[in-house]
């Protein structure tokens, strides 16, 4: 099912729990870059860090303004693209300074 066949209410973004409705809400204001989109919405922020909403926004993109994949610019990634538990730096900084922080 493509993105025009897509229900308002179906979720783009799991991570952040976006609808194509809001996509589609914020295309017609004139929002048409990923990274406007992923400011507004938070889509592509999550945990996944957009893995698996990242060609369903460019897709609505496309739809609404004729625009192949190719024409429209891919948002920014910022590290760090993965989870980090907060304990892996705190032990890297413990063995650091040489004491064991456990």
């Amino acid at each position: 099912m493509g993105p025009e066949g897509s229900k308002p209410k179906t979720v783009i973004c799991r991570c952040e729990d976006v609808t194509v409705e809001e996509i589609r809400k914020l295309i017609e204001k004139g929002y048409q870059t990923p990274d406007e989109i992923k400011r507004l919405s938070r889509c592509g922020m999550g945990q996944c860090q957009g893995r698996t909403c990242r060609n369903l926004v460019l897709q609505e993109i496309g739809a609404a303004t004729g625009r192949e994949g190719k024409d429209i610019p891919m948002s920014t990634f910022r590290p760090p693209t993965k989870p980090v538990k907060l304990g892996l730096y705190a032990r890297a900084r413990a063995e650091h300074e040489g004491g064991d922080d456990r």
